[in-house]
């Protein structure tokens, strides 16, 4: 099982009602959906098509986890996927806009079109930079918080130095940044200042898939739980979705973050608290 909205809904789930849109095919396992019910996510959202293959990624990670590379994409029924937003889920006022084709993000904001404007955080890939970056472009003039890794904002921005892409990125439009840099952590740009981060050191690391989608979930489930947006508000969000990510890398799968417990998360915080205090 994997997927940004399998990892972002568990994530978030941890620290507010979670609502999930997606697509999947009839090959779908019972056993993931109850997994996600286990959650107590709501699945109004979530698309069946029986007649299709649900979304496939594998994957190859470098050395030392520096990058990795595709070996085989079979978009099957997300080929023809449309976000509908459930009638149910129109008071929604905390939204996680995975990373997906920008013209579908634009989509799932267009929705909340005579609804309160809710707050919007937006994940993206380098696929959609080189492939489609005016759509993605104006996509960031229309959302709150944009979260990107750091060889994603060179490619947009030209700038290796990251408070500079930083400050490039935010006149693109987004209020706030978020750069994350893997393994050294992750750096918060906000309009009241800059807060980094290191990353929770694991001893046992196995799989970084799904670690950034946790990231972005976490941020956006702490957020809405605490109903706040300022700075102090989204150092802790970073905070916590420090500690959550860090979950993810320690089993394939959603396996770890699935299980581990919010005491386990409430722990690592305070381990990174701890941590970074002098």
């Amino acid at each position: 099982m994997g997927g940004a909205a399998a990892f972002a809904s568990i994530a978030a789930s941890y620290f507010a009602p979670t609502r999930l849109i997606g697509a999947v095919g009839g090959d779908f396992p019972p056993a993931y959906r109850r997994r996600l019910v286990k959650r107590k996510i709501d699945l109004t959202g979530l698309q069946v098509d029986a007649t299709g293959k649900t979304f496939y990624w594998s994957g190859k990670y470098r050395e030392h986890f520096a990058g990795r590379d595709t070996t085989e994409v079979q978009l099957n029924v997300f080929e023809k996927f449309s976000p509908v937003l459930p009638e149910i889920y129109r008071d929604s006022r905390y939204v996680m806009l995975g990373a997906i084709m920008p013209a579908l993000q634009h989509h799932v904001i267009d929705q909340f079109k005579g609804l309160p404007k809710p707050f919007i955080l937006a994940d993206t890939f380098d696929l959609w930079i080189h492939t489609t970056k005016p759509d993605l472009l104006r996509l960031l003039k229309r959302i709150d918080l944009f979260v990107i890794n750091e060889d994603e904002s060179l490619l947009l921005t030209g700038a290796r130095d990251l408070v500079v892409a930083a400050k490039m990125l935010r006149k693109m439009g987004p209020r706030m940044v978020v750069i994350k840099k893997g393994g050294h952590g992750s750096m918060l740009f906000h309009p009241e200042g800059v807060f980094a981060i290191p990353a929770f050191p694991v001893s046992k690391f196995v799989d970084p898939t799904g670690a950034g989608d946790s990231y972005a979930g976490a941020i956006t489930g702490y957020l809405a739980s605490v109903n706040r947006t300022d700075f102090a508000a989204l150092k802790q969000a970073v905070a916590y979705a420090t500690a959550v990510s860090s979950l993810t890398v320690e089993s394939f799968s959603v396996n770890r973050l699935a299980t581990a417990g919010r005491k386990i998360i409430d722990a690592r915080y305070k381990a990174l608290q701890a941590m970074t205090r002098f």
